[in-house]
């Protein structure tokens, strides 16, 4: 197939079989096929060995202790912080804030957000095809203080309606917040121009980045978005770390999230005082493992080359779609003209969870139902689809297998 073979630009020190030991086991008598990297990706060896390092070597309490390895444990956490401001072009460490994930960064902003900005009356626009995380947090934070959720459509195709999302903005719009990579349709939203039009209006802006990290290339500045988050564990990084990003001015004009050690200078009984930026939204001991592990990451995406991933994984996306729609029956659902490494399908005469159950017999990890974008799938009338989402690891070979699995569970379901 043109364009379906690897770039010849790959670092010769990398082999996706030994990067990431996770693919030399086998599931049910077969050699895994991972298809599941929309949901969580894979760990390379570069990642898991920081991590082992920094518990092994390094440990200690964060920013409270005079001593050795709580200094060594402080440099390697905040060194994780900077590595972070790097892979989003930031201007600030103070922007940075970490986070359990994707979820976690938006219901802080939603949270401490809502307490000084949101009042009775006021919008908060989002699109039909938000994850859950970009949904509820908004919908409490506007029956909290009266306000109320607009949504802007999404065509037939999976692609953001763009003029309807114009139209529904008004004065009344106070924050605008859109994923810049649908999870369940892979359809990529011009953010910045969304960001741009928003700011018309004197609206913030959010974008929900989690589908957008594990590509790379994210430019805050050149987004000029306020607020951007992502999760470690999509990208090749461990579960339970993420990035908020902020504008400096923005979060220093809110309220903390939570309260508690690390985010205060001072604490009386009648008063209390709040650390500076970043660590006023740090409540607590954080997860400086996973910060260290994340930072390894943005290494790794480095090391290989952004440009390489994204070749490969649009190698993958068109052989994948070419040869899925050799099954009779099926249906691609999102093909918006922008889209990324994410096929969501379903087969007349089947329902996903069936494929996805018989698939996973012959060892191929897919994930099936509605992708926590339930409103999405209510819209096209599905319970949900089969969803395939591919990362710089996977084969040509694997998708075979892929095709070679429907072909026969749809054989067996019908």
């Amino acid at each position: 197939m043109e364009g379906a073979t690897r770039p010849l630009d790959i670092p010769e020190n990398i082999s996706f079989i030994e990067a990431f030991p996770i693919l030399k086991r086998e599931v049910n008598g077969h050699k895994l096929v991972y298809f599941d990297n929309a949901a969580s990706s894979q760990k390379p060896r570069q990642v898991l060995d920081a991590i082992e390092e920094y518990y092994f070597k390094e440990h200690s309490n964060v920013h409270r202790g005079v001593h050795y390895l709580s200094q060594l444990a402080t440099d390697r956490y905040e060194s994780a912080r900077e590595r972070m401001r790097k892979f989003i072009n930031a201007k600030s460490t103070r922007e940075i804030i970490f986070t359990k994930g994707c979820t976690d960064g938006i219901n802080l902003v939603a949270a401490a957000f809502a307490k000084k900005h949101l009042h009775e009356g006021d919008e908060i626009l989002i699109t039909e095809m938000e994850h859950h995380s970009n949904i509820v947090p908004w919908q409490m934070a506007c029956d909290d203080k009266g306000g109320k959720l607009i949504v802007a459509n999404v065509l037939e195709d999976g692609s953001l309606d763009y003029k309807d999302l114009k139209s529904k903005l008004s004065d009344k719009t106070k924050l605008v917040s859109v994923v810049h990579i649908s999870n369940a349709l892979g359809t990529v939203n011009p953010v910045k121009k969304i960001v741009a039009q928003a700011k018309k209006f004197g609206a913030y802006t959010l974008v929900d980045g989690a589908q957008a990290a594990p590509h790379g290339g994210i430019d805050v500045k050149d987004i000029d978005c306020d607020f951007y988050v992502f999760s470690g564990h999509k990208m090749y990084g461990p579960t339970g770390s993420g990035i908020l990003y902020g504008k400096e001015s923005v979060l220093e004009g809110m309220p903390p999230y939570q309260g508690g050690g690390e985010m205060i200078k001072t604490v009386s009984f009648e008063k209390t005082t709040f650390n500076e930026l970043p660590f006023k939204y740090e409540a607590g001991t954080p997860n400086m493992a996973a910060a260290v592990g994340l930072a390894a990451a943005a290494d790794f995406m480095d090391d290989f080359g952004v440009g390489n991933i994204a070749q490969i994984e649009n190698g993958l996306l068109q052989y994948a779609t070419e040869r899925l729609l050799e099954i009779d029956g099926l249906k691609i659902i999102g093909t918006a003209p922008e889209k990324t490494s994410v096929i969501s399908f379903i087969v007349d005469g089947t329902h996903p969870s069936d494929i996805g159950a018989i698939i996973d017999k012959l060892g191929i990890a897919v994930r099936t139902g509605h992708h926590c974008t339930q409103p999405l799938m209510d819209k096209f009338g599905l319970p949900g689809t089969c969803r395939a989402s591919f990362a710089a690891y996977n084969t040509f070979e694997e998708i075979d297998s892929l095709v070679a699995g429907v072909k026969r569970a749809v054989k067996m379901l019908r």
